[in-house]
């Protein structure tokens, strides 16, 4: 980073201090061992607990419950720079944020005070419970249920593709406590070690495989009302909320895997002769570097711009979540994807990053919406309103 970042548009100087900070963390504590951890299938809790001393893991948590309170634009600048190096830990690191903000925003006081400053601070970790089994995309069809036992919850049913589960400490779940359709669901924030919580095994994935993914079985599992988060029925709402910044953040784990492959690129064909001359001298991968950085820049402009509208409160603020979701994430893997063909053979091998930036971009364009449920959300907008999109 240097002084002229802070005239970049319209960053402010503490953003560029955040950024500068999330840089400076990425590369010392995540790019050293990121191979070994998707190699090795490892969860780095202490790279986590690291990131959480920075404030990392209550990133948009108000002060007062132990975060740092910033913006969702804040946390765009954060979370691109952390995947630059390991999308798969920045991104869990993202989930975690959703988890921490949701109990912060809509749990009682008392449950407040006991999770959230620990959750904040990276010494406890949450995980994001919402699809299921059957419940993928149509979320308002899920079936784990909640029954009201005096000042309990009791709770029955699966969820699916849960990262961190097993390894987490709490667990916000959506689970439906009255009739169908949405406004049936309520959330409930249940901790991770309860009797009648089981864990399956651990997924074997493409990619993301620093952080654990299993399914969750619940059987008569027992909560205390006080648990709640809102009210009941408000479920829905709040995954939704929680769902437009959660866009953001993987978009901008997109554009930081995008970043770092097109700098592992940048490098290659510096370092790299054929034909008598370095790789960097032919005008053709001149030229598909040039799109892919035009395609990187323009994928952050519009993530950046769709958080700033979410920041303001603006009525749009979903449909341009959805656009960023869908744009940077597929720019990000194409990004990744042209990075690896510029490679070469050794693009396709692990001792160079772009392929594990590969394999960890793809799932983006699946999870948080699919990119097709992006586009029916902005179809939906389009549709529905005179308003033009600007």
């Amino acid at each position: 980073m240097n002084a002229a970042d802070a005239a970049n548009f319209d960053l402010s100087e503490d953003q560029v201090a955040f950024r500068s900070a999330a840089a400076t963390f990425a590369a010392a504590e995540l790019a050293p061992q990121a191979a070994h951890w998707d190699a090795e299938g490892i969860f780095p809790r202490e790279a986590i607990g690291k990131a959480g001393e920075l404030g990392f893991c209550g990133i948009y948590t108000p002060e007062a419950l132990g975060g740092i309170g910033l913006s969702r634009w804040d946390a765009a600048l954060i979370f691109e720079e952390l995947a630059a190096a390991d999308p798969s830990t920045a991104a869990y690191i993202s989930i975690h944020n959703m988890a921490t903000w949701m109990i912060a925003g809509w749990g009682q006081p008392a449950l407040r005070q006991a999770w959230v400053p620990d959750m904040a601070a990276g010494l406890k970790l949450g995980s994001y419970c919402l699809t299921e089994p059957g419940a993928g995309s149509d979320a308002a069809s899920l079936k784990t249920r909640a029954v009201r036992d005096g000042d309990e919850y009791v709770i029955d049913g699966a969820k699916a593709f849960i990262s961190g589960a097993g390894a987490t400490d709490m667990l916000v779940v959506m689970a439906r406590t009255g009739g169908e359709g949405a406004r049936g669901i309520s959330a409930i924030a249940v901790p991770a070690n309860l009797p009648g919580i089981e864990y399956g095994k651990k997924e074997e994935k493409m990619g993301w495989n620093s952080q654990p993914t299993r399914t969750i079985s619940f059987s008569g599992v027992r909560v205390p009302v006080a648990n709640l988060l809102g009210n009941e029925g408000e479920g829905f709402k709040i995954a939704m909320k929680g769902l437009d910044g959660g866009r953001l953040n993987i978009a901008a784990c997109s554009l930081g895997a995008a970043q770092g492959a097109l700098d592992a690129a940048r490098r290659y064909l510096r370092e790299r002769s054929q034909f008598g001359q370095a790789l960097a001298q032919f005008q053709a991968l001149q030229f598909k570097l040039a799109d892919m950085a035009t395609e990187l820049v323009a994928a952050r402009q519009m993530v950046h711009g769709a958080a700033r509208r979410l920041d303001a409160g603006s009525s749009d603020a979903t449909v341009w979540c959805a656009m960023a979701k869908r744009f940077a994430t597929d720019a990000g893997f194409a990004v990744c994807n042209d990075a690896l063909q510029l490679h070469g053979g050794y693009g396709y091998i692990r001792e160079y990053p772009v392929e594990r930036l590969l394999r960890d971009s793809r799932v983006h364009q699946i999870l948080e919406g699919t990119n097709e449920i992006m586009r029916v959300i902005v179809a939906r907008h389009l549709l529905n309103t005179e308003e033009p999109l600007r």
